[in-house]
């Protein structure tokens, strides 16, 4: 375990989550509980939606990392 695969999971999820909320149905079925497990997945959306330039900026960042910076 380490804080690079936690940052990596991190941002897949925010980014996996604001992704399912622009979808219609999905966005109904999924992301309409805002208690439990599918309540981080609504706050995660919420997260993505908001701050989507800091999010994409720092999934272009942990990708250069990853890839060049191991």
């Amino acid at each position: 375990y380490s804080l690079d695969g936690l940052l990596v999971f991190g941002l897949l999820l925010v980014c996996t989550c604001a992704y399912l909320r622009k979808v219609p149905r999905l966005r109904t079925w999924l992301l309409s509980e805002r208690r439990g497990v599918w309540g981080v997945c609504h706050k995660a959306a919420v997260i993505g939606t908001r701050l989507h330039v800091a999010v994409s900026v720092s999934c272009l960042l942990m990708a250069f990392y990853v890839l060049v910076g191991k």
